[in-house]
């Protein structure tokens, strides 16, 4: 199907799922089930600006699409995985479920998971001072530097 035949509602759910990233070819299957209509990743390639296929959009797409990925950007509040809690309690969830079907290796490297996860490793926050705001401690240096002796070398 051409892009011509899609309505305003179609060509404006192509743009905005491009917007938040969306890949053309999940797009193309997203428009086949939500719609029933059949379009080509290539075709949906047509309505993103960011891409040579779309650099012909016209502008009204063009300001949704910037408006769209701007607000997605920025709000990232209404995606539940963003949030922690959200995270652990997937991940409680499939441990529990490797774990009844005896797959422990699973179960175990989802433990490990959550464990990172409480513990900030997927962030990238750094700490530059010690405990409570404390100074660091000095790194003792692990070979002890001293003069050899000369043996009568000179």
């Amino acid at each position: 199907m051409a892009k011509a035949k899609l309505s305003r509602e179609q060509q404006t759910f192509v743009v905005q799922s491009l917007a938040c990233f969306d890949s053309p070819t999940v797009v193309a299957a997203a428009l086949r089930k939500e719609y029933s209509v059949t379009l080509t990743p290539q075709s949906i390639e047509a309505y993103d600006p960011t891409k040579k296929a779309g650099k012909n959009l016209a502008e009204r797409w063009k300001a949704l699409f910037e408006e769209t990925r701007k607000t997605f950007l920025e709000d990232t509040a209404s995606i539940a995985i963003s949030h922690r809690a959200v995270r652990l309690r997937a991940l409680q969830r499939m441990a529990d479920k490797a774990e009844g079907q005896g797959n422990m290796v699973l179960a175990s490297s989802l433990l490990k998971q959550a464990a990172e996860e409480v513990g900030n490793a997927y962030t990238n926050r750094r700490e530059l001072t010690g405990k409570d705001g404390k100074e660091l401690p000095v790194p003792v240096s692990p070979v002890t530097i001293f003069q050899l002796p000369d043996n009568g070398r000179g």
